[in-house]
């Protein structure tokens, strides 16, 4: 049975099944069925991000111990100066996955920008990242799309935007590496409709949403844009914001509480994920360090993605 399919349909019909197994007579096939629904686990992967892997260790060392921490997978950025046989090797010798990469040039030369030859920077930059992308094995590259601020408008960065996403996607269709657009404090795309709507306009199976839980609670609800973006959430990634921590003391300190102590809803937000049938990655990006901060990190993890 496909678990994806099956934990979505049970619940869209767990309350009629609930109820006929409630009937007189019911049969144990039915008390069954409810059981093994109920039981079953969500098929969500964890990683993070490779510079929250801190200390003077080797990769071979640092993909080792994410590894003995029960992590899945790491993100590495691109463009890098770090060692591919290095890193392949890595890889392979522990298991750990490299599943994705994140664009290291989108912020100092974003997609948006008035002059053109920094958009052509940062075209070449993406491009490096889907090459590296299928160099890793990774499946997706996180992109901050555009930056709106008092030199470029809202409607501006909309287009120049993707327009330059426009003459990347064939080379991320032909290596099959997805562009996933990550929702971040850019004062762009600010609603979840016009965020579906942008992905939507550049009619590409392979552009979507990689989907930032914390970055949304200062002005919204994470459950809401989950069931409104739907199959375009690409990936996760996981961080806390707390709302009271906000107001005392300024807007940049909402993140600086540990996962699961904050005002992210994440029950409603992995109910909302089962809702859309969601499977994949779930990566931390937040403060690292070494074992014992990443062996936190793993615990708060598997405790958000059971809850």
């Amino acid at each position: 049975m496909n678990h994806t399919v099956s934990r979505r349909d049970f619940i869209k019909t767990s309350s009629g099944i609930l109820a006929a197994a409630a009937l007189p007579g019911a049969g144990a096939a039915a008390m069954t069925q409810v059981q093994e629904a109920m039981s079953m686990k969500r098929t969500i992967k964890k990683a993070v991000k490779l510079g929250m892997v801190q200390g003077d260790m080797s990769l071979f060392e640092k993909f080792t111990l994410l590894k003995k921490l029960g992590f899945d997978g790491v993100e590495p950025d691109s463009p890098n100066n770090l060692d591919t046989d290095e890193l392949l090797a890595a890889r392979d010798e522990t298991g750990i996955v490299i599943h994705g990469v994140v664009d290291s040039a989108h912020w100092h030369v974003p997609l948006s920008d008035p002059n053109a030859e920094t958009r052509a920077k940062g075209v070449t930059a993406l491009e490096t990242a889907l090459r590296d992308a299928q160099t890793y094995g990774a499946s997706t590259v996180l992109l901050v799309p555009a930056i709106v601020n008092k030199q470029v408008s809202y409607d501006d960065a909309y287009q120049r935007s993707q327009a330059e996403i426009l003459k990347v996607l064939p080379l991320a269709e032909e290596l099959d590496i997805k562009i996933a657009l990550e929702n971040v404090w850019n004062s762009f795309l600010l609603s979840p409709l016009e965020a579906a709507r942008y992905v939507d306009e550049l009619e590409s199976t392979h552009i979507g949403w990689y989907f930032d839980v914390g970055n949304i609670v200062n002005y919204g609800w994470p459950e809401q844009w989950i069931r409104i973006l739907g199959e375009r959430v690409l990936k996760l990634d996981i961080k806390e914001y707390s709302r009271e921590k906000r107001n005392r003391e300024g807007l940049w300190k909402g993140f600086a509480v540990e996962l699961l102590e904050g005002d992210c809803d994440w029950p409603s937000v992995m109910a909302a994920l089962d809702e859309i049938g969601y499977t994949g990655w779930a990566t931390a990006e937040i403060a690292g360090g070494e074992e014992q901060r990443l062996h936190e990190i793993a615990d708060r993890m598997d405790r958000i993605i059971a809850s």
